[in-house]
């Protein structure tokens, strides 16, 4: 898995985390919150949010998505007009084999709750150079089999407004346009498909 530490005006600084020390990452499930310039921070209203499930309370309205330049979309898609949805979001970049091996699952899941409400995005945020260049990024993403949409965020925009610091991380959002689920790394896939079926599920007005 890769971690990141967000520093002023730069992309994050990697760090490789081996043996105990990444499993104690991966077990706290949790992670120093991580920002960018010109981040948005997922944040809410505990007076106007409405009530959530327990297991999957609202951890905050989510940010909009930015970013022109898409693949497998005819147009960008914007979380506004994909209200009624469930939308996971997919942070990612090609060159990260911990996101490599998190895509079989993720590609499933599109596949199976495409028809049931389900939008899959993901999120490319490159780590190095040559994940930056489009058609890197384009023949990645038809090599691994890759249909759901793409947004290229090369500036890590929407990757810091998620207050993202690892790849891969998922996130599930709400029919209301709001955060209720977060995974970072790999594995926990039940857990994640369970959540997505429960957020299919809700009757939100």
């Amino acid at each position: 898995m890769r971690l990141t530490e967000a520093m002023p005006d730069d992309k994050p600084i990697p760090r490789l985390i081996l043996g105990l020390v990444a499993l104690s990452v991966l077990g706290a499930g949790c992670a120093p919150v991580g920002t960018g310039p010109g981040a948005t921070a997922v944040g809410s209203d505990p007076n106007t949010a409405p009530p959530a499930t327990i297991e999957y309370p609202v951890m905050g309205e989510a940010p909009e998505l930015v970013g022109e330049v898409w693949l497998n979309a005819a147009a960008p898609l914007r979380l506004a007009e994909l209200r009624g949805k469930v939308v996971l979001l997919e942070m990612w970049t090609f060159g990260c084999i911990n996101c490599r091996n998190t895509l079989p699952a993720v590609i499933a899941w599109h596949e199976r709750f495409a028809s049931a409400g389900l939008v899959v995005i993901g999120n490319h945020y490159p780590e190095f150079a040559y994940e930056e260049d489009l058609e890197n990024l384009r023949r990645a993403v038809g090599d691994l089999g890759i249909t759901y949409p793409v947004v290229q965020d090369n500036a890590g925009t929407n990757f810091f407004a998620y207050e993202s610091r690892y790849w891969p991380t998922l996130v599930l959002i709400d029919k209301a346009g709001r955060v209720r689920y977060r995974h970072i790394g790999e594995g926990a896939y039940d857990e994640t498909e369970r959540a997505i079926e429960a957020l299919l599920s809700e009757d939100i007005e």
